[in-house]
């Protein structure tokens, strides 16, 4: 039955090789039998600029272009940790990059997409975090600096974000109940709700104004190989993808 893919939280990196080899071989085997693929933010663990890729980095890139030119399309969404991917990568992969959020009409349902970061209004210094890097003027500035200094500040955020994490609890970290409300009311109630972020894969069913919206999370992959299936009769299923 015809289908199309969704996932989040890959966190690639040179450190974790079975993942990329992992992601790889779905690139090459599962991902080619879908109608389309959505990789819901956090592809990489970090991306400090296009310019950056290494070796590493060129395997996903060819992985994802040789899936693009297969006939599959495939659509990307900025997370928390690659949100500085640009019109480079987009270029080399073939993969359009969507906004986020964004609702848009699959097998005939609308759905809504996103990353899910933006919903953990709990975080307060997290929240102000992103806004900061997400300013235009602070990306440039920053992707103007040499590679060796960008990595270097890349490596100081990810080591404070760590430690940020074991001084907040588990709900600061998850999405807030009426931030989740308040988007679904602003798309006008789509019957379902896709993100990523939180690494907790569940089923949630909200209520809002009246009208029913279900809401999937979907898991990481280093740890829960997470891979969710949307057929073209709207049924879903969580396919984990062995690591």
């Amino acid at each position: 039955m015809q289908h199309v893919l969704f996932i989040s939280d890959l966190h690639l990196c040179e450190s974790r090789p079975a993942i990329s080899t992992a992601f790889i071989q779905f690139l090459q085997q599962d991902a080619t039998k879908a109608s389309a693929l959505y990789i819901l933010g956090d592809l990489f663990e970090y991306w400090a600029g296009d310019d950056t890729a290494d070796a590493h980095t060129k395997k996903i890139i060819g992985a994802l272009k040789d899936l693009s030119l297969s006939g599959v399309p495939i659509f990307l969404q900025h997370g928390n940790r690659d949100f500085l991917i640009g019109k480079q990568f987009l270029a080399a992969t073939g993969v359009t990059l969507l906004d986020d959020p964004v609702c848009i009409t699959i097998f005939g349902e609308r759905v809504l997409l996103s990353h899910g970061d933006a919903l953990c209004t709990d975080d307060s210094a997290y929240q102000v975090f992103r806004q900061e890097v997400r300013n235009p003027a602070w990306q440039a500035t920053f992707l103007s600096q040499p590679i060796a200094a960008r990595m270097q500040t890349v490596e100081a955020i990810r080591a404070q974000s760590e430690q940020a994490k074991t001084t907040k609890s588990m709900m600061i970290m998850d999405v807030n109940q009426v931030a989740v409300e308040n988007l679904l009311r602003e798309f006008d109630y789509p019957p379902l709700f896709i993100h990523g972020h939180t690494h907790r894969p569940q089923q949630h069913l909200h209520y809002t104004d009246g009208h029913a919206s279900k809401r999937v999370v979907l898991g990481d992959w280093y740890e829960q190989g997470s891979c969710l299936k949307l057929q073209a009769d709207l049924s879903l299923f969580n396919t984990p993808i062995l690591l």
